[in-house]
């Protein structure tokens, strides 16, 4: 992965949570089981480096992809966190980045901008949505794959990804709260950054849950009906045909219905995945995902966002959101 930015060394601890007062949506007779990949900035790194995929996700995911690469490689991915450092103990507790992958993606596809967001001072909280992804590897040695992404029906995922939300908000700042018990988060300063099915999956999380302060979606698409207002700050990303009066129309819609802070950008010669970590990877792996440098695409999407969660999270100013930026002649500023 590209080098964070950030001061902080990284630490991450793996979540298996599971909701006992919710049966899941798409194998009923199962109770509500998530993954959540946490990172957060660290004292100092442990001996263990983090993986970023296991050997049965990284084959089911590039399986699903058709993607002509080993079945493992995207085991031999190295980040630069380390697993269950000694995490830093802010006054007040960590800001918190929620990040929820598109459909079949798995949460680890997120690694990049979650290294980034913890490496300047952030928790950031990757949730692995069950039966939603191609490849979430659970402690007992199974790996679940996409049950939805056939016939994604994107109104019940919204809802589900929104108590997912809500559910990993309660074990994560409740009074018994899961895996490190010392890294304290600030439930007054969370943001939900979504890819895809996890961007639409904002809206809906927004509603519910007066927790989540401002909300990213990269690059999805809108179909989760909503007539309500979207009363807190949002940032629209995504690539060139995601413009006003464009193809999907949602965007225009969602736009009239954001009634706080708003921007819409989008990003030339991007593609749909450019807004993972498969922008960089693909370029690795010799295989380019989109026309624009992959590393040049990882820095404009975690720059942007960085920026984004620092301003509504941590009230510091940001011009760069002003406008266009000679900086960033790539990125276009959308006003409807």
């Amino acid at each position: 992965m590209p080098q964070p930015t950030g001061e902080n060394r990284i630490g991450i601890t793996t979540l298996h949570l599971v909701d006992k007062d919710r049966a899941d949506p798409w194998v009923p007779n199962e109770k509500r089981e998530l993954m959540v990949s946490l990172w957060y900035p660290a004292k100092k790194p442990s001996r263990t480096p983090a993986p970023y995929m296991t050997a049965e996700e990284s084959k089911l995911y590039l399986k699903a992809g058709e993607v002509p690469l080993p079945p493992d490689a995207l085991t031999t991915v190295a980040t630069h966190s380390t697993v269950d450092a000694d995490p830093v103990k802010p006054r007040g507790g960590l800001p918190l980045a929620l990040l929820s992958p598109g459909y079949g993606m798995p949460r680890a596809t997120l690694t990049g901008l979650a290294e980034e967001l913890a490496s300047r001072g952030y928790a950031v909280a990757a949730i692995g949505h069950n039966h939603e992804a191609n490849g979430i590897s659970f402690p007992d040695g199974h790996t679940t794959s996409c049950l939805v992404c056939d016939a994604p029906d994107d109104q019940k995922v919204g809802d589900t990804r929104a108590k997912d939300v809500s559910f990993v908000l309660d074990e994560l700042t409740g009074e018994h709260r899961a895996g490190k018990g010392d890294i304290l988060i600030d439930t007054n300063r969370t943001a939900m950054v979504g890819h895809s099915a996890g961007g639409f999956s904002t809206i809906p999380s927004v509603l519910r849950d007066r927790r989540v302060k401002a909300a990213v979606n990269m690059d999805g698409n809108f179909r989760y009906q909503n007539d309500l207002p979207v009363d807190r700050p949002f940032l629209m990303l995504g690539k060139p045909s995601h413009v006003p009066g464009g193809p999907d129309s949602t965007w225009d819609k969602t736009w009239a219905q954001l009634t706080d802070w708003k921007r819409w950008l989008t990003i030339d010669s991007t593609e749909h995945l450019s807004f993972t970590d498969l922008a960089t990877l693909s370029k690795q792996f010799g295989i380019p995902l989109q026309k624009l440098d992959g590393d040049r695409v990882d820095t404009l999407t975690r720059t942007y966002i960085a920026t984004f969660v620092d301003a509504h999270l941590r009230g510091r100013n940001a011009p760069l959101l002003d406008g266009p930026s000679q900086q960033f002649p790539e990125v276009t500023f959308h006003q409807p």
